[in-house]
């Protein structure tokens, strides 16, 4: 469900981007959102490796 809520307002935003007036400054608010996104889902994924490798050397040092 909330796959398709995000389709949906992409799709909404998208429009609106196209209403905005000259396609340059569509363009480059679209490009700001996309590469934003990127990068917060690479901190996201880098914060989740450090944890992840937290819990691993721990639980290599207990010995089990």
């Amino acid at each position: 469900m909330y796959l398709f809520l995000s389709i949906v307002l992409s799709g909404i935003l998208g429009f609106f981007l196209l209403m905005i007036g000259p396609p340059q400054i569509a363009g480059v608010i679209a490009f700001g959102i996309i590469v934003g996104s990127i990068f917060r889902g690479l901190y996201l994924l880098n914060n989740i490796n450090k944890l992840i490798l937290k819990v691993s050397s721990n639980y290599d040092s207990r010995g089990e």
